[in-house]
């Protein structure tokens, strides 16, 4: 595959744009049936998206599968909340011709942005990729779809985007509502976003990308929104109960959490802070042991296995830093080393290097002198995706400035479990204070993801046949 060329993007955002003025003004049941008739001509095609996947991203089938499964879930489950409405927040304030002066009849709703840019991402080939949430919510709101390819697995985005154009023109949608480019470069994805018909982008990746895509957005002569979901080390704040009552089942919880997939997931666990009490001690032994016995795994690509590499070895050369251990098992080329290190809160409090994600099965504990060094270390660390709390109703009442801290940093608290598995369903938030995303206020995952690529309008003075004419 080659780069798109710069007359291309232009081509492809103006064939959106057109695309966009027609698909906006459908009634909301020719979307929900476009995004059913996608998931079913994905799970018709399943085997064959499936066998080119696990060749580019080395995952196994049967993650694949329930991957896959997962993407169509979010395909139908987003099609029936925007048929359901709750997503267009109408308000409604009747004319008042006694009030002076005369109120008019005003009614106010979200409206579809326009043409939207999603970046597929390297972990997720399918339910963050070319048919995943972004997609499937920016299709929900009325918007026009153009899909960057991720370069790790290109051959699954375009098979996976010529499912989407099949199942557009079995359901007679507007040509061009949903488009699929390839690039490598930075040049694309700058296109693409500088495009004066861009008008929103979602985006899962890397800090340095999806600050490199905000930034771009900002510059613009008239910016607009990208999300972006870019960083998080999901801090664990192990509580001295809690520690006390079940250390090695804690150790064993957190370590097959580190370990999933490869540690390759957003949520994976990158920091656990706890109190250096005696049971601290029987945690890190259980936890080390653990770690020892991981089989090693290939990762989903040679550059994410190089960063891995880097990021680690950073990490366990850096002064005070203890390796506790690691995988037992010689690791082959491309196979991540699961890993834990180990390191005083002092010392992490002043290294600001240690607060960085390391992408892959690697966690570092710190060890702090007391629960108020605990507090300190809290207070250091950015925005998260999630902060788990492992705590005794004891501790919660004990400790409550640390629940307020765990709420403060992130845009999930789990309580007594591990943040690896987002649950795709309307109460969940997956997103974050930055650097986890550039906009907490939305998730990338479930329903209300929609709101996302939508604005409010107010109608003044419109009757319902107007309405209806302008397909509002």
């Amino acid at each position: 595959m080659r780069d798109a060329t710069i007359n291309e993007i232009d081509q492809v955002m103006q064939q959106s744009q057109t695309a966009f003025r027609a698909y906006r003004k459908l009634a909301v049941s020719r979307r929900v049936e476009f995004m059913y008739k996608i998931a079913e001509q994905l799970q018709e095609s399943a085997d064959e998206i499936i066998a080119i996947a696990g060749k580019e991203t080395n995952l196994p089938a049967a993650r694949l599968r329930n991957e896959l499964n997962r993407t169509c879930f979010q395909l139908t489950s987003y099609g029936d909340a925007a048929a359901k409405g709750e997503w267009r927040q109408l308000r409604r304030d009747d004319a008042d011709l006694g009030k002076t002066p005369p109120r008019p009849l005003i009614r106010k709703m979200m409206v579809p942005i326009g043409p939207v840019v999603v970046f597929g991402a390297a972990n997720f080939p399918f339910a963050y990729s070319t048919a995943g949430g972004d997609t499937a919510c920016a299709l929900a709101a009325g918007c026009s779809v153009v899909v960057k390819a991720h370069p790790a697995h290109a051959g699954t985005s375009e098979k996976v985007a010529t499912i989407i154009e099949r199942a557009a023109m079995m359901c007679a949608m507007p040509a061009f509502t949903f488009q699929h480019v390839y690039g490598v470069g930075n040049e694309v994805g700058r296109a693409l976003i500088e495009h004066p018909l861009t008008k929103a982008a979602g985006f899962t990746g890397s800090l340095a990308g999806g600050r490199q895509l905000f930034d771009w957005a900002n510059q613009r002569p008239v910016p607009i929104p990208v999300f972006a979901e870019m960083s998080s080390i999901n801090p664990v704040f192990i509580l001295p109960d809690k520690l006390q009552r079940e250390p090695a089942l804690l150790a064993t919880q957190l370590a097959a959490s580190v370990t999933l997939g490869v540690g390759q997931f957003c949520t994976n666990p990158g920091l656990l802070i706890a109190p250096k009490i005696p049971e601290l001690e029987k945690f890190k032994s259980v936890f080390a042991e653990e770690i020892r016995k991981n089989q090693p795994a290939e990762m989903l690509h040679t550059g994410i296995f190089l960063n891995y590499v880097e990021r680690r070895g950073n990490a366990v050369a850096q002064e005070g830093v203890e390796l506790l251990a690691t995988s037992e098992i010689e690791p082959l080329h491309n196979q991540g080393l699961a890993t834990i290190a180990t390191v005083s809160g002092d010392v992490f409090l002043n290294n600001p290097l240690l607060h960085q994600e390391v992408f892959g099965p690697f966690t570092l504990l710190v060890q702090c002198d007391d629960m108020n060094q605990v507090m300190e270390v809290a207070q250091k660390l950015e925005g998260q995706l999630t902060t788990t709390l492992m705590a005794t109703p004891n501790d919660l009442e004990q400790f409550p400035d640390v629940t307020e801290a765990a709420i403060d940093l992130a845009g999930r608290v789990i309580l007594n479990g591990v943040p690896t598995g987002v649950e795709v369903c309307q109460s969940m938030m997956h997103g974050g204070p930055y650097p986890a995303t550039t906009d907490s206020r939305f998730t990338s995952v479930g329903s209300d993801g929609i709101m996302r690529f939508v604005r409010p309008v107010a109608f003044q003075n419109w009757d319902e046949n107007q309405f209806e004419k302008f397909g509002i």
